[in-house]
């Protein structure tokens, strides 16, 4: 009879703001922009990218922005704190 037990998660935290480029964006991740007057660059793992609350994150900043995003790259149109908020719900899933 085997015991299981569970599996220890790595208490590294996954969502990173970053202040270098997203050319430096590790595989498996992308970047987004976040802030409603600074934006800040967040590289965030790709999984996000099912979560239902993050697509209407996209959802908002498609309607904001359209494909015309003022960072040159995606920018998410919350606060950064909402955005830690709710993005710090989806790790583990």
């Amino acid at each position: 009879m085997a015991i299981h037990m569970p599996r220890i998660i790595n208490t590294k935290p996954i969502l990173r703001r970053s202040s270098s480029s997203a050319a430096n964006v590790p595989k498996g991740y992308f970047a987004v922009y976040v802030g409603d007057q600074e934006k800040k660059q967040f590289v965030i793992p790709i999984s996000f990218l099912n979560q239902p609350l993050f697509q209407d994150l996209l959802s908002q900043s498609e309607e904001k922005f359209g494909f015309q995003h003022p960072m040159g790259g995606l920018t998410i149109p919350c606060s950064e704190e909402l955005f830690i908020d709710l993005t710090s719900s989806f790790i583990g899933f």
